[in-house]
């Protein structure tokens, strides 16, 4: 199935709010953007708290664009249903370039992607769903924390498709009424799903499987979804993201330093580094861990990198050191704010309007503006976040932002 082309909204809505002159060239509140650049220059300030290559140079890949053109229709082979609304836009932010010392910041809008208020699930769901419903599933079963964005937005496409869905909801937060009751979990209850509640530290995949497999007992056709929708088949639809903001990068003229972006059931980061690396972009990727240490997410990541690769029928195209997660804005702990996730929201709110989730997009968004301002990003340096969605979670945290 190919997504309808919406590149005139994107990319024209873009240069007329950012092109003061008649350039081909953006322009940032201070300087001019988009000089050639080396990728992560040697610093004054203190080293970086992840490894990244520093022998790259960054600029507008047409080759990694047609490529990825290309290998987007092979995607073609594997069933898809149509839920979320692609391509998402890029969009740049020059309130808060301007306030992270002129990093110039492009958020990758997939807080847009349409189902159940968008998220980055959406793209994932694409194809688990359609591959539930080629199994002639009766029932769609899926796990997370209390207040996931993929349970919300698995409980929506069910509900768009027709399909039962019943999740289990893990206590790895202890939360207040708001925190169990409002937000995603009042939007579960919207969509019709059932839902079952765990105590922290379990084993949520065998808790799963084995609730999945009570229902097959009754007769039922059960499709298993893992946390975050995060297996081989998910993770495309974060290859297909690749493919898309490569070209969309490319129509813009962009020659993008920076890739980054909050992660955590490690489906988002396995699907942009195979994608990435599989049309040919040699644009670093970075994630923002928001729950494991480093090494363990590293670890993760390319587990199910190899594997999507695999699925791809690219398999040796990712390597171990394309991996790169830092996980120094976790913060006291999973689903629990820091000052500085909290910093981020207020920032991105009050200075573009966006909307970011205490769990995942505002850890993300916290390291990306400490990124900037201990130089880590360089001024002049082209930033592209990935934006996850999520916001719906804001109302299961309302304590954290009353004044």
């Amino acid at each position: 199935m190919k997504a309808t082309k919406i590149f005139p909204l994107t990319f024209v809505a873009a240069k007329l709010l950012l092109l003061p002159s008649a350039s081909t060239a953006f322009v940032s509140p201070s300087k001019q953007m988009f000089a050639t650049t080396k990728h992560m220059k040697s610093m004054d300030s203190a080293p970086l708290a992840v490894s990244l290559s520093s022998d790259v140079s960054i600029e507008s890949d047409t080759s990694a664009a047609i490529s990825a053109a290309q290998k987007q229709k092979e995607l073609e082979q594997f069933p898809r249903t149509k839920l979320a609304h692609l391509p998402t836009p890029l969009e740049y932010c020059p309130r808060l370039s301007e306030a992270l010392n002129g990093v110039n910041i492009y958020i990758k809008r997939d807080d847009c992607t349409g189902l159940a208020t968008g998220g980055n699930k959406a793209r994932k769901l694409e194809w688990l769903m359609a591959e539930a419903v080629e199994q002639g599933a009766e029932y769609v079963m899926t796990q997370g924390a209390t207040q996931s964005n993929h349970c919300r937005q698995t409980a929506a496409a069910a509900a768009k498709l027709g399909l039962k869905c019943h999740i289990l909801l893990e206590e790895r937060v202890k939360g207040d009424a708001d925190y169990n009751e409002n937000g995603n979990v009042m939007l579960d209850d919207l969509f019709g799903a059932s839902r079952e509640k765990r105590g922290p530290n379990l084993d949520m995949a065998a808790e799963l499987e084995a609730v999945a497999e009570e229902y097959r007992k009754k007769g039922h056709n059960v499709y298993v979804i893992p946390g975050g929708g995060s297996n081989p088949t998910g993770s495309l639809g974060y290859v297909n993201c690749a493919y898309e903001l490569v070209q969309q990068i490319e129509e813009l003229g962009i020659p993008v330093d920076h890739i980054c972006h909050a992660t955590g059931s490690t489906g988002t980061q396995a699907g942009l580094v195979t994608g990435l690396k599989a049309c040919g972009s040699t644009i670093p990727l970075l994630g923002y861990g928001v729950r494991f240490a480093k090494d363990i997410q590293e670890a993760k990541v390319f587990t199910l990198a190899k594997a999507t690769a695999e699925k791809i029928g690219m398999p040796d195209c990712v390597d171990a050191c394309d991996v790169v997660v830092d996980s120094n804005y976790v913060g006291p702990g999973y689903g629990t704010p820091a000052e500085s996730t909290i910093e981020a929201i207020r920032m991105f709110a009050e200075l573009e309007g966006l909307l970011l989730d205490p769990v995942y997009s505002a850890k993300g968004a916290a390291g990306l503006i400490d990124y900037c301002r201990k130089g880590h990003f360089k001024p002049g340096e082209n930033v592209v976040y990935l934006h996850t969605g999520g916001a719906v979670a804001l109302h299961g945290y309302l304590h954290y932002f009353q004044k």
